[in-house]
């Protein structure tokens, strides 16, 4: 009997832990913090003041509290053309399969990407880049295998250079171990805090493969865009945040720590995702597991540390676990930090309706039929967006 009732309360405090709301009825209200109030209490009303003063205090809190701080120093980096076919997809593309190794402190480690260009560019041409958290059969550089979730040959038709790195090269997506990439690099985050575990390491190697792409005569560095896909498009945001050579930011269906508002706390919430992902975002996030409206910042700041550059966030109707109206609230919620620049987002008061793509507001979005996914769909307006600023 005593068995029995152990059992019962491990349920019931299971169920209580992982419980989700999806119903907006039982939303409480919450108050969200100001990306345009600073820390002292000053009220931000300049680009100069965004950018010398707050900017940066929302960078420090983001990296302290959830992401943990990213590393920016290294000894050297070096790049290897590993393979190369100029007449990939059938004369269409050149393919360069390339190796990063970047040293620190006399150790390295190796970061693999694929890169497809459009053979008869005559300048050079725009490019995206996409973490790749799936199987590496999504991004099958022979072209054997091919998957919406990569659609290379779309991309190279559209005029556009495509590349992909995967996760597990940075940080495999493994809570024993994600610190075999990018963290043997830097021990002494491990420990910390504040240290970046992997997603923060997906941000890393994105911004090493920025590095590559600067040289690439084939690539314009100026137009670049990351891409990313659930826990990828946390990354990308992430990314994008840190790194501004990123021209433009595409965020997935990425949800909680994502582009997704916390203080909702509608489908996966802070708690769960530390509960289920612990290696993902630094320690310091776990202290707000039960106490969200303590966090010193919601993911519509993360958002706009993107400002003034593009960014795009998307959702899927089937797909409530990654709360599709608070992702949306969080671009309508950076509006004002774009406004300083006098950007106007474009976007309406309300959740667009399905298939509906917002493509010519610099905040873009769209909600697809379907479910959890990265498809054809979602590229196809990406690289909508993306001419509609050209």
């Amino acid at each position: 009997m005593k068995i029995l009732r152990i059992i019962i309360l491990l349920f019931f405090f299971s169920a209580k832990l992982y419980s989700q709301n999806y119903d907006e009825a039982k939303i409480q209200p919450y108050t969200l913090p100001d990306p345009l109030l600073s820390e002292s209490g000053k009220k931000i009303t300049t680009v100069s003041d965004w950018e010398i003063v707050r900017r940066k205090e929302i960078l420090y809190l983001f990296g302290n509290n959830v992401y943990g701080k990213m590393p920016k120093d290294y000894d050297s980096i070096n790049f290897t053309l590993m393979h190369a076919d100029y007449n990939a997809m059938g004369g269409k593309a050149s393919l360069k399969q390339v190796r990063i190794d970047v040293w620190r402190k006399g150790k390295s480690v190796k970061i693999n990407f694929i890169l497809f260009t459009p053979s008869k560019a005559r300048q050079p041409v725009p490019a995206l880049i996409l973490i790749n958290n799936r199987g590496m059969d999504n991004i099958d550089p022979s072209r054997k295998t091919k998957s919406e979730f990569w659609p290379a040959e779309m991309i190279i038709d559209s005029g556009f250079a495509i590349a992909a790195f995967h996760v597990d090269d940075a940080a495999p997506d493994n809570k024993e171990h994600y610190q075999e990439g990018v963290m043997q690099l830097y021990p002494e985050l491990i420990s910390r805090v504040d240290g970046m575990k992997a997603v923060g390491s997906w941000a890393y190697a994105a911004s090493r493969i920025m590095d590559y792409l600067e040289t690439d005569q084939q690539i314009d560095s100026k137009k670049i865009g990351i891409v990313g896909h659930s826990r990828g498009g946390k990354a990308a945001l992430w990314a994008g945040a840190q790194d501004q050579r990123f021209a433009y930011v595409f965020s997935n269906c990425s949800g909680n720590t994502g582009a997704a508002l916390s203080r909702r706390m509608f489908g996966e919430t802070v708690k769960r995702i530390n509960t289920s992902f612990p290696y993902w975002f630094c320690d310091n996030y776990k202290k707000y597991n039960d106490s969200i409206n303590l966090l010193p910042v919601d993911q519509h700041m993360l958002l706009a540390l993107i400002a003034p550059r593009l960014v795009y966030v998307t959702s899927a109707t089937q797909d409530l676990w990654a709360d599709p109206k608070g992702s949306f609230l969080s671009l309508k919620n950076a509006e004002k930090v774009y406004a300083l620049y006098w950007i106007r987002s474009g976007l309406g008061n309300d959740l667009p309706a399905a298939d509906t793509p917002q493509i010519s507001s610099p905040l873009g979005y769209h909600l697809r039929t379907g479910e959890h996914n990265l498809t054809l769909y979602d590229w196809t307006q990406f690289v909508k967006f993306i001419k509609n600023k050209l």
